[in-house]
């Protein structure tokens, strides 16, 4: 374990150890340490231009550790002026939970238990309010690839409420790309078709990584010379496959080994020792490996070539 390596001493240590004044690699998502690199700014413009048109329903369907929740929490600091948001982090809900939940999130008082109709004329009263001030509401939901099939429907019914003139709820849906497979279904089709904007939200690449990297660490106070060499990035980089998520586990253990070792720059042997303790981190093949490798497979299909030119 990395923990291990450097005896357990506290991570604080090693933030002053670097002169670093907070943590560039923390997994909870840090609007403060938001950069806008390219797949992240074409999702924020995706979901501006969507809003600012008054579309009811956009998706942004992502894999695992790509930045979803961070784009939604960017959503919710800087636009917080311009529409009213209800943000819904738990998917697993009930339809009577999701009226329940969209009711307080919009300053309703929910009685116990009120029945779906009650609810619904509730938020429907609530939403007519915020419309006659010019304030749109826009429901965001984490995770969406998590709604059971009936909360699928209640959400796509509650972006039906509308008046004449405009939509009353937009609808925003942050999902893993399961969602995706599930609106292919013949059951879902009628929510498939109101999403009138989507983006698929990739892994970052090579030079994006390093940037990436780059730009935690001097927001968070490092001044010093370069931590990575080339080789050390490059292994990094491989190892996690361009998922946020993943760069910043091995970046936090791999500064953990850097001070542990009393070193001032990370090297390869330090981002291996990091991409062994991480479950889902990829060891990447070395060039002599894959050789083998490709001679093996070449070896394999003379021998079976042989054989059939004998029969």
């Amino acid at each position: 374990m990395v923990s291990r390596t450097i005896g357990g001493r506290s991570v604080a240590v090693y933030l002053q150890h670097f002169g670093l004044s907070q943590a560039p690699f923390s997994l909870t998502p840090n609007t403060g340490l938001y950069q806008a690199l390219l797949p992240h700014d074409e999702a924020i413009q995706v979901l501006q231009t969507a809003l600012q048109s008054g579309e009811g329903f956009i998706k942004v369907c992502g894999e695992v550790g790509t930045g979803k929740t961070l784009l939604c929490r960017k959503l919710l600091n800087e636009m917080a002026e311009q529409y009213q948001f209800a943000y819904l982090p738990n998917p697993c809900l009930s339809a009577q939970q999701i009226h329940a939940a969209l009711a307080s999130e919009l300053g309703l008082r929910v009685e116990e238990g009120s029945s779906a109709h009650t609810l619904l004329e509730q938020i429907n009263r609530r939403l007519i309010e915020f419309a006659s001030q010019q304030r749109p509401v826009v429901l965001l939901i984490d995770e969406a690839q998590a709604l059971s099939d009936e909360a699928l429907e209640v959400v796509r019914l509650l972006g039906n409420l509308e008046t004449e003139q405009r939509k009353l709820l937009h609808v925003v849906l942050f999902a893993q790309p399961e969602l995706d497979q599930r609106l292919a279904s013949q059951q879902l089709r009628q929510l498939r078709q109101r999403i009138t904007f989507s983006y698929q939200l990739r892994a970052l690449e090579k030079q994006e990584v390093a940037s990436y990297i780059q730009h935690r660490l001097h927001l968070s106070g490092y001044r010093g010379g370069p931590l990575f060499n080339a080789a050390s990035l490059k292994l990094l980089t491989k190892a996690s496959r361009g998922i946020p998520r993943l760069i910043n586990i091995l970046s936090h253990k791999v500064l953990m080994l850097c001070y542990g070792q009393g070193a001032s720059q990370i090297t390869v042997k330090m981002v291996k020792q990091a991409i062994i303790d991480t479950e889902d981190a990829v060891m990447p093949k070395s060039k002599s490996a894959y050789l083998f490798g490709l001679l093996l497979g070449l070896l394999v299909l003379a021998i079976g070539v042989y054989w059939s030119q004998q029969q």
